[in-house]
């Protein structure tokens, strides 16, 4: 029988929950375990899809086409497990299949309630994922921090599956904050008055991992295991790290692996985890620095471009180089401050977004970057860019943009399918999801994946595409297509085969980097990029 792992917050929000989650994700697995993990979200948006970057962050993309919390982004990087559309739950979604039922009549005129109704749709998602892939564990985390009033039929559901599948299937799992005062003391009175919390709504904690920035003495670790009714082992601490990389190996020095081995009867095996010690040991010995100057629209939230900064420090890792992040907001970028902003970077990274905000500013990176043989990386909008700016300087269509920017435009090189036309503003029309890419011989995009490969499976969050109609007099100026669907309908991917590296992806290859495997195009990017270093040294 598959067992259940729960992963709650408590005192405060952004305490790591889904690092705790992946990491003990990434142990079990590496017990030779199959592992699954799962988001339930409490607000009442449907699916992040259409949410401001400001609100949450990014948007992962599962290779089903989730669209997704970013959560999901940590567990397939730490775990190595590709999740589907089991693997994100929000509220919104829950009230929208049970008023679904109801007006179909599936409750047979029976009143409406949060329990057993609501709470019943949110146990079916969660034992759906695990069936979905036969897993051995589920571990599911609950979003926002206990208390939270959006939260209460979440709580209510796990208290039922617990009941549901047996206690000695099931492990609470509880995330908390022992904050430091300026005096050195630790308190753990908020954690005491949290695990109170959740016990009050049927939920006793089984394992209590603590964020703290000092050590956790004996003495307090006693104190807490009998306030909050656990085992004295079960106190862990979980202490800020240099590299994000380390938490499971920290965790598992803290004992987790034995404690949740013991609580859920699971083979007392030691995790093998030689692969990913090696991962973040050469992680420490990275030596020398690239700078990466990030173009985009969402600057002020780092996380709207979570996935690709961490892409990017995969890259580093292979070629053993620290990333320098740069964060420009395309809005202050001209033709004339870009070399001011951009003259510092090794390459220039330009991601995607929505919107016409800031699109002028990135047409002058990649102008830049053209123009100065500077390593060029643009990713769905950032390779729209990349074929607006050839179209207008090359080719000399001073009018050239998208659709999205300007429908009125003579030379929209960047458009919709003939089949979208008149669904323009509707979700319906993106392309989600994996799709195949065929690669052309002997191109930049070519040496990133390797001889042999001809084709991949990239994930797409996307609605406009290259203009087919655009496609003979890009090639005949120097503008390369590397990347073609198999129907040849749809151009994948661009470069500029003659620049050291010049290349512009419709897909999202940040949702494929693992940080012992780094998504192929990130890696040789990094390479280019010392490269470019030590050739203006």
């Amino acid at each position: 029988m598959e067992k259940y792992i729960f992963v709650t917050g408590g005192v405060v929000s952004g305490l790591g929950k889904g690092i705790t989650a992946a990491s003990l994700g990434r142990i079990l697995k590496a017990k030779g375990l199959k592992v699954i993990a799962q988001k339930l979200d409490p607000y009442i948006n449907v699916d992040p899809g259409t949410m401001s970057p400001y609100q949450h962050g990014e948007v992962y993309v599962t290779e089903d086409g989730a669209e997704t919390d970013l959560d999901l982004g940590h567990y397939e990087r730490f775990i190595d497990e590709n999740l589907n559309k089991f693997s994100n739950l929000t509220t919104g979604r829950v009230y929208e299949t049970v008023l679904d039922n109801e007006r179909r009549g599936v409750y047979n005129g029976e009143t409406v309630q949060v329990i057993p109704h609501v709470t019943n749709e949110i146990k079916k998602f969660i034992y759906s994922v695990g069936k979905k892939i036969d897993a051995d564990v589920v571990i599911t985390e609950i979003g926002g921090t206990v208390g939270d009033i959006e939260s209460l039929p979440f709580i209510e559901a796990i208290r039922q599956v617990s009941n549901d599948v047996g206690r000695e299937n099931c492990l609470f799992v509880h995330v908390t904050l022992a904050p430091c005062l300026p005096s050195g003391e630790v308190k753990t009175k908020p954690t005491q008055h949290s695990v109170a919390t959740l016990r009050s709504l049927g939920v006793s904690p089984n394992l209590i991992v603590l964020r703290t920035s000092k050590p956790l003495d004996v003495k307090l670790k006693k104190k807490l295991a009998l306030y909050c009714n656990v085992e004295p082992d079960c106190v862990i601490e979980n202490r800020d790290a240099d590299l994000l990389y380390e938490v499971p190996l920290m965790l598992l020095d803290g004992g987790i692996d034995e404690i949740v081995s013991r609580e859920l009867n699971l083979p007392a095996t030691p995790p093998e985890l030689s692969d990913w010690r090696a991962m973040v040991e050469r992680a420490k010995k990275r030596e020398g620095t690239v700078t990466i100057a990030l173009v985009g629209k969402y600057v002020q939230m780092f996380d709207a471009y979570l996935s690709v900064a961490e892409a990017l420090t995969h890259g580093g890792i292979h070629n053993g180089v620290k990333i320098d992040l740069k964060w420009i907001d395309a809005e202050k970028l001209t033709d004339k401050t870009v070399r001011e902003y951009l003259d510092c970077a090794d390459g220039v990274i330009v991601p995607g977004g929505f919107g016409d905000r800031g699109i002028e500013g990135m047409i002058s990176a990649a102008k830049y970057c053209r123009e100065n043989d500077k390593p060029y990386f643009g990713i769905c909008l950032g390779m729209q860019i990349a074929v607006i700016e050839f179209a207008r300087h090359v080719l000399k269509y001073a009018d050239a943009t998208s659709r999205e920017f300007n429908p009125a435009s003579a030379h929209k090189v960047i458009d919709i399918m003939e089949d979208q036309i008149g669904y323009e503003n509707t979700g319906g029309t993106m392309r989600l999801g994996a799709y195949e890419c065929v690669i052309t011989p002997d191109t930049t995009l070519a040496r990133c994946y390797g001889e042999g490969v001809k084709s991949v499976m990239e994930r797409h969050r996307h609605r406009y595409e290259f203009n087919n109609a655009e496609r003979e007099n890009m090639q005949a100026a120097g503008l390369t297509l590397c990347g073609i669907s198999p129907n040849g309908n749809l151009v994948e991917a661009v470069e500029v085969s003659k620049n050291l590296f010049h290349v512009g992806v419709q897909y999202h290859p940040e949702f494929k980097s693992r940080p012992a495997a780094p998504q192929p195009i990130f890696r040789e990017f990094i390479a280019a990029a010392k490269t470019y270093k030590a050739k203006r040294k």
